[in-house]
Parts: structure tokens; C-alpha cells; sequence
């Protein structure tokens, strides 16, 4: 019998394994601990929007295959959000499409406009499938990270700028920023806007926590800046603001150049997803500006409440502006290995986290960081602080 001798796996996601999201919530399960590692919520979000998505199967709305660009009704729910909220006024025909979430929309993003050998520049620490998306492009990570600072991480635009070469197509930004929760500012995004016009990029941007951002932080779309708007697509999701993740709802919103390039990626991915719950979410977008208050004062009071609990139980923490993860240092609790300490802590405490590490190239300046999500019950929070000071 021939033996095979080329890897199955195609060699641009060689380095991409099992993630570290599955390996941490297959250890909680395991051990019986709190699972503060994925971010997903442990209630549903409002009980009206369950019931339109039922309602639609009802009705047989979605349960055949819905408009590639997706139904109309959420099409212009979508293009609403971003004029009433931000002032963007985007055509639903042309502007818009919506996606199986944001993770198929960054994925069709990055085929759609990536050649080989195109660099892209990510802020790092980054979502974990930033990279595995660029590979499958073809093309060339370039991390910019972002580093703690006053209790913060924050963004060196010097470091931007050097990044940038004659072979990078476009940045890939994430603001609120996922793990670190910060919230990049209005100057932050006007000096990226001033470099991508100089240059000539092109910038993807990830704003699913557009929703979650606390006390004085603002979040401001890059489109919404002068001259991005016919250089910028812009992800959204529905997963993060109503608490209904299984659902797979995410969107572009884009000038109809760059929506027509992503669509073409994307209608040979999943081609359409999630027909009755796009109907639901074209009624959750049209929620009263109540809805998105209440979640961002009950989200506020969650995020202090695990962060003055990891504080106490000795960890040094980065109190987040948006998002909902707040990033530790376990340097105080006389460890500096995050993936240790992560496998280490379900024994310890009972509780599970995950290392920063992970979404950084270069892992030793994520090394000493972990990362919590504090979209649980408060209760389910409670118990993971008073299990945590088993560490002190």
C-alpha cells in the first residue's frame, strides 16, 4: 500500500490547530468549572426577538433559501442602524450584505481583496481567525501591537506608520478591540484614516462590540471619517448585541464596488445562512435606544464586579472601555506563563480563562496576559470571584 507522503492539511493553515476556545470549554466541561474563556452569553437575549424568529418559521419566512445579498427586510434594518446611529447612509440594494456572522464576513472580506503576497496589518492581540483568514488569502500577516499602559493598552501610531510597505493592500481593524477591550479614539482613527488615504489602503473593520463600550469611551465608525467611506467595509454582528450567538447573523456594509467584490467571495462560502433569524434581526435592529442602554449599564456593572474580584484575588487588571473581556497580568500572582496558569487554573479554582498569547504572532508580549468574559448571570460571576481567592 503507498504511503502518503504531502501533508493533508493544506500548508497555509498548518500552523492552525485546534482552537484554543474549544480546548479551554472541553477542560470547564471536564472539570466541572466556571467558563470564563468563549465569549458567549449563558441567557438568550430578549424574549420579542426569540419569539419573531419563531414567528418567521411559522410563517415560512427563511425556510428556503433566502436572497444571496440577504432578505430585504434586514437589508434595510441594517442601513437604518447605521444612519440613525452613526449617520452613514448606505443603499440596501448595493451597501449592504449580510453574512453567516462576522467571522464568514471577515473571511469573504479577506479572499475577496487579498492577492498573495499582499501584507495585512492586524492589530495584535487579535481574534484568532484574523490569521487563519489571511492565510487562506495568500496573504501576509504584519502584527502592530497594541501594549499595556497606564492601565490601558494602547495603540503607537509610529509603529503603525513604519508597518506600512509598498506590498500592504490593508488594515485589518478591530475596535472595540477583542481581547484587550480598548476603544480606539476619534484622533486614534483619524490618524489611521489620514495614513490609509496617503497610502492607498484599503481598511477592513470589525466593529461587532459597536454596542459595548462603557463610561466615557465612543465608538466611531472609520467609514463615518472624511474621505473612508468608499475605502473602508465595515462588519457588523448581531451575535454580541442580543445575546443570540447560535443565530449566526453578521453583515458588511460597504460602497457598492468593495460589497460587490465581498459578495463574490462570499456567495461560494455558505452562499446564504440563517434565513427565519434574519427576519428576527431585522426587528431586533429597530429595538428603541432603551434596549442598548440597558445592555450596555448591565454589562458596565458586570465588567466591575469580575474586575474588582480578579484585582482582590491579586491580578493586575486592564479595565476594559468596550467589549466584554477584561484582560489580566498574572505577573503579581508569581506566574508569567499564561498557557500554564489557563490549564492550571480549572484545579486550582475552578475557574476557566484563556491566554493571551494565543492572539498574538509574537507570543512572549502576550505571554503574562489572560483574558476573562464577563457575559454571564451575575450570580455565575459571584461564584467565579469567591473561587478565585483561592489564588491569594
Amino acid at each position: 500500500m503507498a504511503v502518503m507522503t504531502r501533508p493533508l492539511l493544506n500548508r497555509r493553515l498548518a500552523e492552525f490547530g485546534t482552537t484554543i476556545f474549544a480546548e479551554m470549554s472541553a477542560l470547564a466541561a471536564r472539570t466541572g468549572s466556571i467558563n470564563l474563556g468563549q465569549g458567549f452569553p449563558d441567557t438568550d437575549g430578549p424574549e420579542e426577538i426569540r419569539e419573531a424568529a419563531v414567528r418567521a418559521l411559522r410563517d415560512g419566512l427563511g425556510n428556503q433559501y433566502p436572497p444571496g445579498p440577504g432578505v430585504p427586510e434586514l437589508r434595510r434594518a441594517i442601513a437604518d442602524h447605521q444612519r440613525e446611529w452613526y449617520g452613514l447612509t448606505y443603499d440596501p440594494d448595493t451597501e449592504v450584505l449580510v453574512t453567516a456572522g462576522a467571522t464568514e464576513a471577515i473571511a469573504a472580506a479577506l479572499l475577496a481583496l487579498v492577492e498573495p503576497g499582499d501584507e495585512v496589518i492586524a492589530l495584535e492581540p487579535y481574534y484568532d481567525s484574523y490569521a487563519a483568514c489571511v492565510a487562506m488569502a495568500g496573504g501576509t500577516r504584519v502584527p502592530v501591537t497594541l501594549r499595556p499602559h497606564e492601565g490601558a493598552y494602547v495603540l503607537d501610531l509610529d509603529e503603525l506608520r513604519a508597518a506600512v510597505t509598498d506590498r500592504t493592500r490593508l488594515i485589518l481593524l478591530n475596535t472595540p478591540h477583542n481581547p484587550t477591550g480598548t476603544v480606539l479614539t476619534r484622533a486614534e482613527l483619524t490618524a489611521v484614516a489620514e495614513l490609509a488615504i496617503e497610502r492607498d489602503l484599503l481598511v477592513v473593520t470589525d466593529e461587532v462590540y459597536e454596542h459595548l463600550v462603557f463610561d466615557d469611551a465612543e465608538h466611531v465608525p472609520l467609514a463615518s471619517l472624511p474621505g473612508m467611506r468608499e475605502r473602508t467595509v465595515t462588519i457588523g454582528s448581531s451575535g454580541k448585541t442580543f445575546s443570540f450567538t447560535g443565530w449566526k447573523v453578521g453583515w458588511i456594509t460597504a460602497n457598492p464596488e468593495l460589497t460587490a467584490a465581498v459578495r463574490s467571495a462570499k456567495q461560494f462560502l455558505t452562499y446564504v445562512s440563517s434565513g427565519p433569524f434574519q427576519y428576527a434581526i431585522a426587528e431586533a435592529l429597530r429595538l428603541p435606544a432603551a434596549y442598548f442602554e440597558g445592555l450596555r449599564a448591565d454589562l458596565r456593572a458586570k465588567r466591575d464586579l469580575l474586575s474588582e474580584g480578579l484585582a482582590q484575588a491579586g491580578f493586575e487588571v486592564y479595565r476594559p472601555a468596550g467589549t466584554y473581556f477584561v484582560t489580566t497580568d498574572i505577573r503579581p500572582l508569581g506566574a508569567a506563563d499564561g498557557f500554564a496558569f489557563c490549564r492550571s487554573l480549572p484545579e486550582r479554582a475552578g475557574v476557566v480563562a484563556i491566554p493571551n498569547a494565543v492572539f498574538y504572532d509574537h507570543r512572549e508580549a502576550g505571554a503574562p496576559f489572560v483574558r476573562f468574559a464577563f457575559c454571564k448571570k451575575t450570580e455565575v460571576l459571584e461564584e467565579a470571584v469567591s473561587r478565585l481567592k483561592r489564588l491569594g
